[in-house]
């Protein structure tokens, strides 16, 4: 995951950008940095590790005067860069992943191009979309034509000394959006980044759209098209619950889940809580449909940890998990508790550290209710879960098989006695009384947009169709499987 902040100002855009990229810190773990334009039009960049210490505290905006700068919190690479081309100077910074990576750059460096950028034998993924835009006539000619080799997903801001271009990946995996106030204008993928510092929303920008930012205002350089296909993820998980994505509110969508959860729910309970903070709005879904009661039963300690889920090595997510959230010992004992999250990815933080709690404080049955169907597959477009075999749903597939399968249709059924023995696989491993899926046609209706405008690869994935062999089994299973196909 990464997050991205730019403005353009009438006078100095500092402060702005300085918060405004701190808006997007539950975005990213390992680098934060910002990029501006100095008084003799030359790209200025500062970039810092943020693991073990918040964006705000490595950046000092005292005596910096800009007009333009982007900003970023990355989990992938460190960025901003900046260049010097054939257009000129500027700095570049990028919200997604590239999944042909490795091809492209052994294809550039093959035809004489170099790379400088490298981290633990891997090239910076930001500077292989500056030299795949290099290649273009114009800037906006290398941004379409990179946009067209890449697999995967880039929405991008690239700071010249005139101005921002902005550019939204070509099927609106993530969010770019436009806001505006008296003498300034920026652009995010956070709406919660504009309400504090005084921007109101101006547009969001459609899938491939490019946009040019300036002192002079707005100027579209590249329409969009209409093939959205936007991460389903950021309203369950990634998102920040104040922000919203194609107009939609993600706490609302949160709570929307938890009555769809509840609706489908008959489990006797005493109390609904979350696993804060994302699977907070969920629980008060489920509490305002069922009328049990809503209480605290984890608190986090926001004061020294994040999220738990996007550091990149097990150990530190582990450490993180069991440090973070403080069991309410007064709440939970005695209790039979319904724990609405977000999501079960691996399943080892809900059982080693968030159920293990649980049960030490004393709560007489714990039943989880994740608000998205089974994780079936790592993401693609952004950088999340690093391997399949990880995902607690596969796991159970290949106990339940005796090993990998390729075909896994019918675990993607609800009907299915397959999908109902993995289900009762994972509550075992869990150590959980009951365990309820979100059902995907739910969680679709819960965000309010129609299907094919959403990307469910990570619950559905990407080649099931085109692997099935059965055309029987196809049609059976043909509105229970997605092919997500990148035209």
């Amino acid at each position: 995951m990464s997050g991205i902040f730019g403005v353009v100002s009438n006078d100095n855009c500092i402060s702005s950008l300085y918060y405004g990229t701190d808006y997007h810190t539950h975005l990213g773990t390992e680098y934060g940095g910002i990029a501006y334009i100095n008084e003799n039009g030359r790209p200025v960049k500062k970039i810092h590790h943020i693991s073990n210490s918040q964006f705000k505290s490595k950046f000092n905006e005292e005596g910096i005067k800009s007009s333009i700068g982007i900003g970023v919190i990355s989990d992938n690479d460190p960025q901003p860069l900046s260049f010097e081309s054939k257009f000129g100077p500027y700095a570049l910074c990028c919200a997604g992943l590239i999944t042909n990576k490795e091809e492209l750059s052994k294809g550039l460096i093959k035809r004489g191009f170099s790379f400088y950028e490298i981290d633990n034998g891997k090239i910076n993924g930001t500077e292989l979309v500056a030299s795949l835009i290099n290649q273009g006539d114009s800037i906006i000619d290398g941004i379409e034509k990179m946009h067209k080799k890449i697999n995967g997903s880039v929405s991008l801001l690239l700071a010249t000394p005139e101005g921002i271009y902005a550019a939204r990946d070509r099927n609106g995996v993530t969010p770019l959006v436009i806001g505006e106030k008296e003498g300034e204008v920026a652009v995010a993928s956070e709406t919660c980044s504009f309400p504090n510092l005084g921007f109101k929303i101006k547009k969001f920008l459609e899938p491939g759209e490019i946009v040019f930012i300036s002192k002079k205002g707005i100027e579209t350089q590249k329409k969009g098209n209409s093939n959205n296909k936007i991460c389903a993820f950021l309203w369950i998980y990634t998102g920040f619950p104040a922000s919203t994505y194609e107009g939609i509110n993600t706490e609302k969508v949160r709570e929307n889940c938890g009555k769809f959860l509840a609706k489908r729910d008959d489990v006797e309970a005493d109390v609904v809580a979350g696993v804060p903070d994302s699977g907070t709005a969920h629980a008060i879904g489920y509490a305002m449909e069922s009328g049990k009661p809503f209480r605290r039963v984890l608190f986090k300690y926001t004061p020294g940890y994040g999220r738990s889920y996007t550091p990149p090595s097990q150990e530190l997510r582990d450490k993180i998990a069991l440090m973070k959230l403080i069991a309410n010992e007064d709440i939970i004992k005695d209790n039979r508790i319904i724990l609405c999250d977000d999501s079960i990815v691996r399943g080892t933080q809900l059982k080693n550290f968030t159920v293990a709690k649980l049960r030490n404080a004393g709560a007489k049955e714990v039943h989880v209710r994740p608000a998205c169907p089974p994780l079936m597959f790592p993401c693609i477009y952004n950088l999340s879960t690093r391997s399949i075999n990880e995902l607690v749903a596969r796991r159970a597939i290949k106990a339940l098989e005796g090993h990998d399968i390729e075909d896994i249709s019918e675990y993607l059924d609800p009907n299915s006695e397959k999908y109902k023995r993995m289900i009762d696989w994972i509550a075992k491993d869990l150590g959980v009384d009951s365990l309820q899926y979100m059902l995907l046609e739910d969680m679709v209706e819960a965000i309010g947009l129609p299907r094919n405008k959403l990307c469910t690869y990570c619950w559905t994935g990407k080649e099931v169709q085109k692997r099935l062999r059965n055309k029987t089994l196809l049609e059976k299973v043909k509105d229970k499987v997605e092919e997500f196909i990148l035209e």
